[in-house]
């Protein structure tokens, strides 16, 4: 979808993807302790949100202007406060290793660009630091309940594993549920849920005197 439509749907007075967190980013959010969280394409700003009021100092982008604005009178109205920048995928610059979490929420990307986007988002990701992501698988199809209609903006599982190569899988689930996100996130779905982490990288040295690097889990 085009920024011009994004403005468009987020325009609405109402939050047309509700203002609850979505489930399973929850769950696995409540399991950290807080620190530094991106959400990249976060629109209104609702897991955005959530994530503020556990104490995370969250960094959001969206492409969308109207987006941008509902989320930061949402944090308002909630006496939160997130930093919240217009960007779109293609052009994110982050120092490396920055944040303790990174959310992928719905993100959903063009099958010739979505393998490198993603690699490129881990770069921001901490040694030891946690990605949790869910989406709609392809078999999302036949459902009315959202997500693309063209089979390349899905995910699979193998898509993901390749994607995200350089990451330690903690859990990688397809499955189909109930989603009740306001409008546009409605009825039942088949998503696909992640969620890995950046391995450590130990410094040691050999008997010989030569460096080596051991990756452990983070």
């Amino acid at each position: 979808m085009s920024k011009e439509m994004w403005n468009q749907r987020y325009a609405e007075s109402v939050y047309v993807y509700g203002t609850t967190p979505n489930d399973f980013y929850k769950k696995e959010l409540d399991k950290l302790t807080p620190g530094k969280i991106l959400l990249p394409a976060e629109g209104e700003g609702r897991n955005a949100v959530y994530a503020a009021e556990l104490g995370w100092r969250v960094c959001a982008f969206d492409q969308s202007e109207e987006g941008k604005k509902k989320a930061l009178r949402f944090a308002k109205e909630r006496n939160v406060s997130i930093e919240y920048m217009i960007k779109d995928l293609d052009h994110i610059d982050y120092p490396a290793d920055q944040f303790d979490a990174i959310g992928l929420v719905f993100v959903h990307l063009p099958g010739a660009g979505r393998r490198a986007i993603h690699r490129n988002i881990i770069r921001y990701l901490k040694p030891g630091g946690t990605l949790i992501l869910v989406g709609f698988s392809k078999e999302q199809l036949p459902f009315n309940s959202g997500g693309p209609k063209d089979l390349a903006w899905l995910f699979s599982k193998e898509e993901l594993i390749e994607d995200f190569i350089d990451l330690q899988i903690i859990s990688l689930t397809q499955m189909e549920t109930m989603i009740e996100e306001g409008e546009f996130h409605n009825g039942p779905a088949s998503v696909i849920q992640l969620v890995a982490k950046k391995q450590v990288n130990l410094r040691y040295k050999t008997r010989s005197g030569q460096i080596r690097f051991a990756k452990l889990p983070g």
